[in-house]
């Protein structure tokens, strides 16, 4: 999860680390661009459900599973970098911040 935390900071540069809904994150104003958490059998990166749908193609080449507004993976299979970025990037441009 630090990995993912350091990745996003690198791509949202501006934004504010917050705790927002129970989990990190990362906002820029008022909108919370990307939020990431850990569970026992999983991690999740959750982002604007427009940043899913104009990422599907990489997250599906990723072999990852994707729910309207997040991404899972596990601790064994991170996320790749290219997607983190992508992701966080798709739902800052959806979010208009």
């Amino acid at each position: 999860m630090r990995q993912l935390r350091d990745q996003l900071a690198g791509a949202l540069p501006d934004a504010e680390a917050v705790i927002k809904y129970d989990m990190p994150g990362f906002q820029i104003g008022d909108a919370v661009v990307v939020g990431y958490a850990a569970f026992s059998r999983q991690c999740g990166l959750y982002v604007d459900p427009a940043a899913i749908a104009a990422c599907a193609d990489a997250i599906s080449a990723a072999k990852l599973k994707a729910t309207r507004t997040g991404v899972t993976f596990s601790a064994r299979h991170p996320m790749p970098e290219a997607l983190v970025m992508r992701l966080a990037h798709a739902s800052r441009k959806a979010k208009g911040v």
